[in-house]
């Protein structure tokens, strides 16, 4: 299975009194159907995931599943706290529809997942998935980072078909690809690192700024793919300022915000997270004018 290009993270819209919104979140797949994305990530990161409850879950990929154009491709996010909890939310993406799982590591118990311990945990999960396994390595939340070394011993499992890396290390996501097969498939989770990545044999990303900005992140794939690179450099440094602002600086709550002035569902964060101040969303607006223009000659 190919999982090049360019997936959107999606994000989880919610009501007005915190609850999962669906009707929004199919408005957006459907608004995402109009783009060249590759396909979507329900339930990950930017999803909010870990302020789910399981129900919530379940909604969210059926909605997903149901909304999404065919062709499109879709993983679920599924990894959990304990193998046997990961292997049931696998399970149910795979009687939902889903291409493929993307596992984040465990974490809370950071000082006993030593790499023995991680490696048990991935081979088990993909022993037990119906559907092929990616890693997702996320260490500015978890703690955790795979190395190349994990990475390359957790490639040679016939169900684990690639890794997303949202390091944001451009090196360390070379040295997972030398340690791999070519035939594994590294997806980075950065915007301002995709051009230099792909450079280095990277197959895509998985962006949380494609929620807001689809046709921007296509875009810089798409001149990468056809060889325009000057191009492609250009609309990189365009992308990684705004990545900066919208994903590393504010947030779930700044991507939110973006989609909700580009005509998207973003809405608010769940709580614990807080919405954007005033003076952050003026910010956030004045970015998207100078973009949009700057983006579009690129």
């Amino acid at each position: 299975m190919n999982f090049s290009g360019v997936f959107a993270a999606l994000t989880t819209p919610f009501a007005q009194d915190g609850s999962v919104s669906l009707p929004d979140l199919k408005h957006n797949v459907q608004r995402y159907n109009q783009t060249d994305l590759t396909g979507y990530v329900a339930v990950g990161s930017t999803g909010e995931s870990v302020l789910l409850s399981r129900a919530e879950m379940d909604g969210i990929l059926a909605t997903v599943k149901e909304a999404a154009a065919k062709g499109r491709k879709l993983l679920a996010g599924t990894g959990a706290e304990s193998t046997a909890e990961t292997i049931e939310r696998t399970k149910r993406a795979a009687e939902l529809g889903y291409d493929a799982a993307l596992v984040k590591t465990p974490y809370y118990y950071k000082n006993a997942y030593k790499p023995d311990v991680l490696l048990a945990h991935y081979r088990r999960v993909a022993d037990e998935s119906p559907i092929p396994v990616m890693l997702y390595s996320i260490p500015q939340f978890t703690g955790i980072a795979l190395t190349a070394a994990e990475t390359g011993a957790l490639a040679q499992h016939p169900n684990i078909i690639g890794i997303k890396d949202s390091s944001g290390n451009v090196q360390g996501a070379g040295e997972i690809i030398g340690a791999t097969p070519p035939e594994f498939q590294v997806l980075v989770g950065s915007a301002a690192g995709v051009y230099p990545s792909l450079a280095i044999g990277a197959r895509g990303a998985i962006l949380a700024l494609a929620c807001a900005l689809p046709e921007k992140c296509v875009t810089l794939f798409e001149l990468f793919r056809q060889g325009h690179h000057e191009r492609a450099r250009d609309l990189q440094s365009i992308l990684a300022r705004a990545s900066r602002l919208l994903v590393s600086e504010l947030g779930i709550a700044g991507v939110k915000h973006a989609m909700d002035q580009r005509g998207y569902r973003g809405g608010i964060p769940r709580l614990p997270l807080q919405p954007l101040h005033h003076e952050q969303k003026k910010r956030v607006t004045d970015m998207l004018a100078t973009l949009e223009p700057a983006a579009m000659r690129a």
